[in-house]
């Protein structure tokens, strides 16, 4: 039985040198890639069976290249590699169409076991993030009711719209919710479209209508 084809998708090279280091003794690894951008290009050319993406990259999220990858080619699997144990970014990578979701700080050995199961057509999650989607799920169901308006924006987007109406940049709001720039971006964009504003300015006067305050615990 041929090895499988394993894509590195990563934007810091000594992650990628190290993967490959590790993977390659038990798969083949068919190329690398820093930004989305490549990582798409790669996944048309190589036609890798399993992508070992980031969840953070220098040209967009791991989540928007899984999607995009699973649009294209939904016979690649996808397992997304992260150092954070977010609950928003596993929600939002099960609905891009990823097969697993660990932490970068798991054993290599554990790793291996999680590319052999997503390439077996299997799924799963890292232990670390399964209790804090229950936990996020559960409140969700015993919540009051809210603006239905600010009801479609996840709890991330209610923290940059809160912070962006005290007037903040998103260089301030990547900083304090520890987040990059491009993510922040990308945040405003969504905040924007659901709420069918088009400035900054109207998404701020709806968080002051809303007497919405920043949320400092990532619960």
């Amino acid at each position: 039985m041929e090895p499988l084809k394993i894509l590195i998708v990563d934007d810091h090279e000594v992650v990628r040198k190290g993967l490959r280091s590790l993977l390659g003794r038990r798969f083949q690894i068919v190329g690398e890639a820093a930004t989305m951008a490549d990582a798409l290009r790669c996944c048309a050319q190589l036609k890798p069976n399993v992508v070992v993406m980031d969840i953070r990259l220098s040209d967009g999220s791991g989540v928007e290249a899984c999607r995009a990858i699973r649009a294209m080619q939904p016979t690649i699997q996808v397992l997304m590699l992260t150092s954070y144990a977010d609950d928003e970014a596993l929600i939002g990578s099960i609905l891009a169409g990823a097969s697993g979701y660990i932490l970068k700080q798991t054993r290599g050995r554990e790793l291996v076991r999680a590319i052999e199961t997503v390439g077996a057509g299997g799924s799963l999650l890292d232990p670390a993030v399964t209790q804090k989607v229950f936990e996020r799920l559960q409140r969700a169901s015993t919540a009051p009711q809210t603006d239905p308006e600010l009801a479609t924006l996840t709890e991330q987007e209610q923290r940059v719209l809160a912070l962006l109406a005290e007037g903040k940049t998103n260089k301030q709001i990547a900083s304090v919710l520890s987040i990059s720039e491009i993510t922040v971006k990308h945040h405003v964009s969504n905040i924007l479209g659901k709420l069918h504003l088009s400035r900054r300015g109207e998404a701020a006067a709806f968080a002051a209508r809303h007497t919405l305050k920043p949320k400092n615990d990532e619960g």
